[in-house]
């Protein structure tokens, strides 16, 4: 076993050299984007004190008691996830490689652990639901191999970033930033979303309060699907900075893959920021929360964080800075807690969906609530609606009359807007990028998630997607909501044709050869088709013709503003 001499983990060079031989011989995993994330922090110290993806008993522990096997303090699991197949063919005590997608090799990790978790009780301990409308849990369930490893990890690289690699400081080299502009005390704050005026006044009043400077470290790892890309984001801190007192803040990003764990994430975030230099960290409302579950109602109270980050502060070495939502006074003229609002006040209010609505159709923002430059870099990445791409996703049983009703949606489309339209049919999908695939739960879930990177690639570049396909399970059509939503428009179509008048429709003969027997796995017979839960539009094609519901459809989509009137 090597050791370790300080909070980073990479291999020195005369260690690269002893290696160098065997490394060609070892095997290999592919880490993934939220593997890539927290390898990162695991070799430059950002998760400090650990030193490899978590054992058996670190895990158990963690998930039990929010603390390592030694009593350290860590809520949140740090694990890499392998499939069964790979596991079968591994040892404890093997040295593996473990490489970026492009082939760059990042880090050696030696064995120790071999272990199947309990998704479910992962998922209930660390974000206490299995409500999979809760992203956190989303990704466990959809995303994550049957098997874990643990073990320490060697580092070779740091992985590739080409983006604002002036702000990419390592927590060493932020500590080392610090000391040089002489900050005694460093207070973080931590983002996912585009700061606007309220979040700008609650750092200023935290600086002041605790004569403190500050340090912008917002996420650019994997965060909620459907947040504003991070490309966006950056560009609108660098913006900021300039509304700030001269040298009294940092901007300097994290390549932290979000788990949207709430009050155990805020503890998570505070040890992290602890170990980028911070002295005091920030926790608001409803900090690192997924919103609202299948229910309507949020996961977590809005200052459950706050109080889980308080508890253990000591513990941890940071002090917390907790802050009520910030709203403005208009007959003051100013920002001010929202629990301190009297009663004569008046509230100036902009919602998420108001703000977005008013990015969309170019509409005015007020200055109190957000920058003009900030506001101009959103406009930039976010046009107007009708200027959008978007993904038209048909679902329904085999021989409901999707692909039928696409086709006259796409001649509509191509007649009436400029934009280029593409179908993605599912049987011809089938034949070009899916030939090899069968009809397992899995091959099918595959072939959906082919479709929805390529419509969603489509949306990026302001084209229309069409889909149509079966597409039976609700997972795999949220994952394509969740592919597409970040870039344009996505409207689920359920082609709501029940099963007996397909049966009556089946040209093909599908349907009598599923009944024989002589087709397995065949959706409304032997596999289940699961009903969309809130499709946007539903069609059923006894009640109307295929070009009634197509005209639905383009009417739909202008009322939702794609297409221009």
């Amino acid at each position: 076993m090597l050791e370790k001499k300080s909070n980073e983990l990479f291999l020195s060079q005369e260690q690269l050299n002893e290696f160098s031989k065997i490394i060609p011989t070892l095997k290999c995993v592919v880490l993934n984007s939220r593997q890539l994330c927290d390898i990162e922090l695991l070799l430059n110290g950002g998760f400090y004190p650990l030193t490899g993806f978590n054992t058996e008993k670190d895990y158990n522990s963690i998930l039990t008691n929010m603390r390592l096997t030694n009593g350290t303090v860590w809520p949140i699991p740090v694990t890499l996830d392998v499939s069964n197949e790979f596991a079968d063919s591994l040892v404890p005590g093997e040295m593996l490689l473990l490489e970026d997608f492009e082939g760059d090799k990042i880090a050696l990790m030696q064995i120790s652990d071999i272990y199947k978790p309990d998704i479910e009780r992962e998922a209930n301990m660390v974000y206490s639901t299995n409500d999979i409308a809760h992203a956190g849990v989303s990704y466990l369930s959809n995303n994550t191999k049957s098997v874990y490893l643990g073990g320490t990890v060697f580092g070779i690289k740091t992985p590739k970033h080409y983006d604002f690699t002036n702000v990419r400081l390592s927590p060493s080299q932020l500590k080392t930033l610090f000391s040089k502009l002489n900050w005694g005390k460093v207070i973080g704050f931590q983002t996912r979303n585009p700061m606007h005026r309220a979040h700008q006044e609650l750092t200023l009043q935290a600086m002041r309060l605790h004569d403190a400077k500050l340090l912008i470290n917002p996420v650019v790892g994997m965060t909620k699907p459907g947040d504003i890309d991070h490309y966006t984001r950056v560009r609108c801190y660098q913006k900021l900075l300039s509304h700030y007192p001269d040298k009294h803040v940092v901007l300097n990003l994290l390549p932290l893959a979000m788990r949207m764990a709430g009050p155990r994430e805020a503890l998570w975030h505070a040890i992290i920021r602890r170990n980028h230099g911070c002295t005091h960290f920030i926790v608001g409302r409803d900090h690192a929360g997924p919103g609202p579950g299948s229910d309507g109602v949020n996961f977590y109270k809005p200052y459950d964080a706050q109080e889980l980050v308080k508890k253990y502060e000591r513990e941890i070495s940071i002090e917390l800075v907790p802050f009520h939502e910030m709203v403005y006074v208009k007959n003051k003229n100013t920002y001010i807690q929202a629990n301190k609002v009297e009663e004569n006040d008046v509230v100036g209010k902009v919602s998420g969906t108001e703000f977005r609505r008013c990015l969309a159709e170019g509409g005015d923002i007020p200055s109190w609530f957000s920058y003009p430059d900030i506001i101009h870099e959103l406009q930039k990445s976010y046009p107007p609606r009708e200027t959008q791409g978007f993904t038209l996703f048909f679902t329904g049983l085999s021989g409901a009359g999707k692909s039928t009703i696409a086709n006259i949606v796409m001649s509509k489309l191509m007649a009436f807007d400029g934009r280029p339209v593409t179908l993605l049919d599912g049987d011809h999908v089938r034949k070009m990028l899916s030939s090899e695939l069968g009809f397992s739960k899995e091959h099918r879930d595959l072939n959906i998630k082919r479709i929805g990177y390529v419509a969603s690639e489509i949306t990026k570049h302001r084209g229309i997607a069409i889909c149509a396909q079966i597409a039976p399970y609700q997972a795999a059509r949220n994952q394509v909501r969740q592919c597409i939503d970040p870039y344009g428009g996505f409207i689920e179509i359920y082609i709501a044709t029940p099963l007996s008048i397909c049966e009556k429709r089946d040209r093909k003969g599908l349907y009598a050869k599923a009944r024989k027997g002589l087709i397995s796995d065949f959706t409304g017979i032997d596999d289940p088709y699961e009903v969309p839960e809130r499709p946007d539009i539903i069609i059923d094609t006894q009640e109307l013709t295929a070009s009634t519901a197509a005209d639905k459809i383009i009417s739909k989509i202008q009322n939702l503003g794609y297409l221009r009137s």
